[in-house]
C-alpha cells in the first residue's frame, strides 16, 4: 500500500464523512491508488471485521477494527497497522498513517473504471468538488496558499525521502509524491544494492542497479 504526502486532505475535514460511518465503509470495493494503471489492489471491509485484500485477483485474508477516536486498525500477516481518519465520502477514502502526515488513498470501484483512475484525478476531483468555485477564493485569500493546477507543475521539483536505511529520489506534484518503478534508490549516497526492501506499511520495493524495478504489497 503506497502512501502520499498531501496538504489538501486536512483542508477537507469539514466536508468529510466520519470514519465510523461503517455502512458507507463496509462491503464496498475500495481500490488502492498505487500503480493503479498496472495493478489492481482491492480492499473489502466486511461487517464481520474480515478484510479481504485482492492483488490482481490473488486474495489475502486479514482483519480490521474501528477503535473509536477516528482510528482504524488493520491486522495482516506481517503486522498490525494503525490509521487515522483523513477524508471519506462515497467516492474516495483517505487514511492517514498514525503519527505521520502521509495518506493511503482508495477509490470506490464504482469510479475506478471512469474519471477517478489516477492520483492526479483524485486530487483534482476533491479540489473541484469541495474547494471550488465558491470556497477557492476565500481559501486562498485567508491562507495565502494558491491551489496549483497540473499546468503549473514544476518538472524539476525533486526531493530525497528516507525510508529506513535507504533514500529515494522522488518528484513532487502539488506536495504529493509516489514511490514507483524507475526512481533512484541510495544507501549512504551510493546506489542501493540489488534486493527487496520494506519501505512502509504493507509496501515493498525491488531494486536493480540502484533503480526501483517494481513495487508490491507482498
Amino acid at each position: 500500500m503506497k502512501t502520499f504526502i498531501s496538504d489538501l486532505i486536512p483542508k477537507l475535514l469539514l466536508f468529510s464523512q466520519k470514519i465510523d460511518n461503517l455502512a458507507l465503509l463496509t462491503n464496498q470495493h475500495w481500490v488502492a491508488v498505487d500503480d493503479i494503471s498496472e495493478n489492481k489492489n482491492v480492499y473489502i471491509f466486511r461487517t464481520n471485521n474480515d478484510l479481504l485484500i485482492s492483488h490482481n485477483g490473488k486474495v489475502e485474508k486479514a482483519k480490521w477494527e474501528y477503535l473509536g477516536n477516528n482510528s482504524l486498525l488493520i491486522d495482516k500477516n506481517d503486522g498490525s497497522y494503525l490509521f487515522k481518519h483523513g477524508f471519506f465520502d462515497e467516492n474516495i477514502l483517505a487514511l492517514r498513517v498514525d503519527s505521520k502526515d502521509e495518506y493511503a488513498f482508495f477509490i470506490n470501484e464504482n469510479k475506478y473504471g471512469g474519471e477517478l483512475n489516477s492520483l492526479d484525478k483524485v486530487i483534482n476531483f476533491l479540489t473541484q468538488q469541495y474547494l471550488e468555485p465558491h470556497l477557492k477564493k476565500t481559501f486562498e485569500d485567508t491562507t495565502g496558499i494558491v491551489l496549483k493546477s497540473k499546468q503549473e507543475l514544476d518538472a524539476n521539483s525533486k526531493i530525497i525521502i528516507k525510508r529506513g536505511e535507504i533514500e529515494i529520489e522522488v518528484q513532487l506534484y502539488n506536495n504529493l509524491y509516489s514511490i514507483e518503478a524507475g526512481l533512484r534508490v541510495f544507501i549512504n549516497s551510493k546506489n542501493a544494492p540489488n534486493g527487496k526492501y520494506k519501505i512502509g506499511f504493507m509496501e515493498y520495493i525491488y531494486v536493480v542497479d540502484g533503480i526501483i524495478s517494481k513495487t508490491t504489497i507482498f
